[in-house]
C-alpha cells in the first residue's frame, strides 16, 4: 500500500479510503486490466452476444490474466477480505452488466419475461469456471461456443413454454 500510495502521489490513508486493503487494489487493477477485452455486445442477435462473450472470456481465462483470476478464486476461499472483494469488484459489477444484456434481449422478446436471469447466467459460465478451476476438460473457444449451443434451446424452449 506504500508503494502505491507513493505512486499516486496520495496519502496511505487516501489510498485506504478508496481500497480497505490489498485484495480490493488487486481485483480492481485486475478488473480494469481485463475490461476492454470482455464487453458484453448488444449486436441484436443473443445467440451470436452469448457466444461473443463467452468466447471472449475464455480467452482471456487461457492466458496469463487466467492464472491470476484462478489464484483470486483459490485464495478467496481461505481469505474473507479477497472474497469480499472478489464478490463486490469482479462478482457483482460482470452480474449486472450481463444482466443488462439478458434485459435488453427480454423486452425485445427474445428471453421469457419470467425467467430467472441468475440462473440464466449461472448456467453459461459455471462451466467455464469448473474447467478453470478443476482442470477437467480444455477450456477452449470451442467449449465456449458449445455451452452456448447447450444453453440457448433451452432458453427458446422456455420463451414457448406453455405453463404458467
Amino acid at each position: 500500500m506504500d508503494a502505491i500510495a507513493e505512486r499516486a502521489g496520495a496519502s496511505k490513508a487516501t489510498v485506504y479510503r478508496w481500497w480497505p486493503h490489498k485484495a480490493a487494489v488487486l481485483i480492481e487493477a485486475f478488473r480494469e486490466s481485463v475490461v476492454g477485452e470482455l464487453p458484453f455486445a448488444v449486436t441484436g442477435s443473443l445467440e451470436a452476444d452469448l457466444r461473443q462473450q463467452l468466447v471472449q472470456f475464455v480467452t482471456m481465462l487461457r492466458g496469463r490474466k487466467g492464472r491470476a483470476f484462478a489464484g483470486f478464486i483459490a485464495g478467496a476461499q481461505s481469505d474473507a477480505d479477497l472474497a469480499e472483494a472478489f464478490r463486490r469488484l469482479w462478482i457483482y459489477p460482470r452480474r449486472e452488466e450481463a444482466k443488462a444484456v439478458l434485459v435488453h434481449y427480454m423486452e425485445a422478446g427474445d428471453l421469457p419475461r419470467d425467467i430467472d436471469l441468475d440462473l440464466v447466467i449461472e448456467l453459461l459460465y459455471a462451466p467455464l469456471y469448473y474447467r478453470l478451476l478443476t482442470g477437467y476438460g480444455e477450456l477452449t473457444p470451442e467449449f465456449a461456443e458449445s455451452v452456448a449451443r447447450t444453453v440457448l434451446p433451452g432458453l427458446a424452449a422456455a420463451l414457448t413454454d406453455p405453463r404458467p
